[in-house]
């Protein structure tokens, strides 16, 4: 059952606290009655949205608007300018009541005041942890989130089977025994630019997270690239470099790793599920696993999740935690905008449900092994250091003085 309250309630609370006198902190944001019709007469809901998923939200506000007597209005913007739009307007009280969005976007929110908590009670429980953790900040849930998705470890079936490595050593076996002891995999690196947000979950595995978490899931701003670990994934990205086995090089980006895999050239590559329609055009036959270890631990791979924030700067915000919590929280809605746009669903059962497919259950174990790309601000400052180690190490650089060197870079930005 639904926990709800009503909005009487909660506006006679807010004002019981207020005649206490003093300055209270803001009261946690509750969920109203799907039931308390005309609570909302009059009032309007503007939410942001791109094209693709604008349709599945006007369809899970018509049940809200029939009961609260509200009006929800869904305003078309191209993905690209949602988060600029938002940080620009919502100060200025232009900005809409929600808008959906990216996970990661989620420090620049709240370091900049734009976003405010909402809370879903016990509907919590019903979603993927993972995407919770995502669009958590300090400890609190900033948004709803209604999509996942991770990279995964893509094979062809008619070269290696079906059947998961459970590490790096197993792959490397599997398509040697196939015949590919010169490409086994491709390691995607966006050429020579580096891509470190596709590899990560091999660095994971050797326990060297981008950022610590706390026990509540939350990045700190402690860097976790250094130690043992980190120098330990450093040295095994040199060992399938350029002056190792050869694996990795820095010519492979998007378009030429797709060709290699789609033509039969490689029998691995890891990628998103983006990539699915390309091979399947040139009639390879998919599978799709987690990723396997390179290292002792999990092989943990980054997680972006789609949400819904709500404004800080929203009149209407008791009704529009009630639009997420339950409206846009139901199984029907993320039906929908699954359909619309097919991301795995954060809510449990539907991602369950559309797991039917193989494929994407593949995608949907490798996002259980994941964790969030950090949401944190400090995160903008690790990339320009990051990626270009990548190059270097596969090029043959030496891995402790670049990844030591990298390490301290960011360190000393995040600080300065």
């Amino acid at each position: 059952m639904r926990k709800h309250m009503t909005l009487g309630v909660v506006v006679a609370s807010a004002l019981l606290l207020a005649a206490c006198g003093g300055d209270p902190e803001p009261a946690e944001t509750a969920e109203t009655s799907p039931g308390a019709a005309g609570d909302g007469a009059g009032t309007e809901l503007v939410v942001w949205s791109d094209a693709e998923r604008a349709e599945a939200i006007a369809n899970a506000a018509e049940g809200f608007e029939a009961d609260t007597g509200a009006t929800v209005t869904v305003v078309q913007k191209n993905f690209e300018d949602l988060r600029a739009d938002f940080l620009a307007q919502v100060p200025t009280g232009e900005g809409p009541d929600i808008t959906v969005g990216a996970h990661d976007w989620l420090g620049e929110f709240v370091e900049s005041g734009v976003v405010d908590t909402i809370d879903l009670a016990d509907r919590a429980a019903d979603f993927e942890q993972v995407t919770l953790d995502a669009l958590t900040y300090e400890g609190q849930l900033y948004a709803l989130p209604y999509a996942q998705e991770a990279v995964g470890l893509i094979q062809n079936v008619d070269l290696v089977g079906s059947e998961a490595p459970a590490t790096w050593d197993e792959l490397i076996e599997m398509a040697t025994d196939a015949g590919f002891e010169d490409r086994p995999f491709v390691l995607y690196t966006n050429g020579a630019e580096g891509d470190m947000y596709t590899s990560y979950a091999f660095q994971t595995s050797f326990g060297a997270p981008v950022f610590v978490q706390d026990e509540a899931g939350s990045y700190t701003s402690e860097v976790g690239l250094g130690g043992e670990g980190g120098l330990a994934y450093a040295e095994w990205i040199s060992e399938n470099g350029r002056e190792g086995t050869g694996y990795f090089t820095d010519t492979i980006d998007y378009d030429i790793g797709n060709e290699l895999f789609a033509t039969g050239e490689t029998p691995f590559i890891v990628q998103g599920p983006w990539t699915i329609p390309t091979y399947q055009d040139a009639g390879v036959e998919v599978a799709v696993n987690p990723i396997p270890a390179a290292g002792g631990e999990t092989a943990a791979p980054f997680v972006g999740v789609q949400g819904f924030y709500l404004s800080s700067q929203s009149s209407n915000a008791l009704l529009a935690n009630e639009f997420l919590a339950n409206y846009l929280a139901t199984d029907e809605a993320q039906q929908a905008l699954y359909d619309a746009d097919p991301r795995i669903p954060a809510l449990t059962a539907v991602a369950e449900s559309v797991a039917d497919d193989p494929v994407i259950a593949g995608f949907l174990a490798s996002a259980q092994n994941g964790v969030p790309m950090p949401n944190i601000p400090e995160m903008g400052a690790v990339w320009d250091f990051w990626n270009p180690a990548q190059i270097a190490l596969i090029n043959g650089e030496d891995p402790e003085s670049v990844w030591t060197t990298m390490v301290e870079n960011i360190e000393s930005t995040i600080g300065g």
